[in-house]
């Protein structure tokens, strides 16, 4: 798949020289790399997993320095992922204003930024956690930014399927940094995220599709209808929530925990299939509310660990 490369900063920003980037925009650009909207996801996913490995309050100070490392290695992975991709980010909407595009970043100040995180939050978990969390946290950076960004983001409609697994890791990075060791726990809650990421994302890409087909990125909104994406959110929506009741039964959870997964997990069914409703239906555009789900998927995966965090004290 050929994609078009284009300049991707403006011309003439650089060669203004660094007087023309003021320090506090510059300091914003950076922090803007490490993606910390999406950052935010991931340490819901991880801090409550410590509670679960715990069975109780796990070390506040060892939550902290996984936290820290979490942001550190996700912002690294994020960073590099904007270096590599800021020839199509010149041409999509949604990503036109990032540093690298309009030059408040160099690439080169972005690539060595990127890698400067990734080496650092190894150490970092390394040395102030355990070795365990740090190869779990560097394999998930190295994951998400050869293979999802690099092989599978402008060549397969599966790319998000696969390339979700990084997004995975910090559930066992978070079990890990506790007991210093993996569990068919963890292994679910990792299960539970994998198999939300797609019925997560791919509203999204329908709602943006046409930014994807202009870079040549196969999104499947792009190369599928309306009523096969939602068909497929449908399928993995069910296979999700299944996941995610396993852990009572292998004793892992008890009612809080079985309760919030039944009652989140039967509203995203309810949506998806109502997505998938609307799709057969021909609806399109505003009326297909594809982003009622995307909106929920958030919602949803912030109350089920939230019940992973608060059920042990209630068994």
């Amino acid at each position: 798949m050929c994609v078009t490369a284009v300049e991707s900063r403006p011309a003439g920003v650089l060669g203004k020289g660094s007087s023309h980037r003021p320090f506090g925009a510059r300091v914003k650009a950076f922090v803007a790399l490490t993606k910390p909207r999406i950052i935010e996801l991931l340490l819901i996913t991880t801090v409550p997993v410590m509670f679960l490995a715990q069975q109780g309050v796990p070390d506040l100070g060892l939550v902290l320095l996984t936290c820290v490392g979490g942001y550190l290695s996700a912002g690294g992975a994020n960073a590099l992922n904007m270096y590599i991709d800021r020839d199509i980010d010149a041409l999509m909407d949604r990503t036109s204003q990032r540093p690298l595009v309009t030059g408040m970043v160099s690439p080169r100040e972005g690539l060595v930024f990127g890698l400067t995180l990734a080496a650092g939050s190894t150490l970092w978990f390394g040395l102030l956690v355990n070795w365990l969390s740090a190869w779990l946290s560097l394999g998930a950076l190295l994951f998400y930014v050869v293979v999802y960004t690099m092989i599978l983001k402008r060549r397969t409609s599966q790319n998000i399927v696969w390339g979700g697994i990084a997004g995975c890791m910090p559930v066992l990075i978070g079990w890990s940094a506790v007991t210093n060791s993996l569990s068919w726990a963890a292994l679910i809650l990792f299960l539970v995220i994998f198999f939300w990421t797609p019925p997560h994302y791919w509203p999204l890409s329908m709602k943006v599709k046409e930014d994807y087909a202009r870079v040549g990125v196969p999104m499947l909104p792009v190369i599928a209808s309306n009523r096969v994406v939602a068909r497929q959110i449908v399928v993995y929506s069910w296979v999700m929530v299944a996941v995610s009741l396993l852990l009572t039964p292998l004793g892992y959870t008890g009612w809080f925990y079985t309760a919030v997964a039944l009652v989140t997990g039967g509203w995203w069914l309810w949506e998806a299939h109502a997505l998938l409703a609307r799709a057969k239906a021909g609806q399109t555009g505003g009326k297909l509310k594809e982003m009622r789900l995307f909106h929920w998927s958030i919602t949803y995966v912030s109350l089920l660990f939230v019940a992973v965090a608060v059920d042990p004290f209630l068994r």
